[in-house]
């Protein structure tokens, strides 16, 4: 099996720059999400 850091960069190649920024983008907003609903449903 190949190593992680070549399987990475594979990956990232594949995906592309944008596909990378899509992808943190969506990931922040999931968190965003997931802590608002915490606090709304704590209060």
């Amino acid at each position: 099996m190949e190593t992680k850091p070549n399987n990475f960069k594979l990956w990232l190649k594949r995906i592309g720059f944008g596909g990378f920024i899509f992808f943190l983008v969506k990931g922040i907003i999931w968190l965003l999400i997931f802590f608002g609903l915490g606090s709304y449903i704590s209060c």
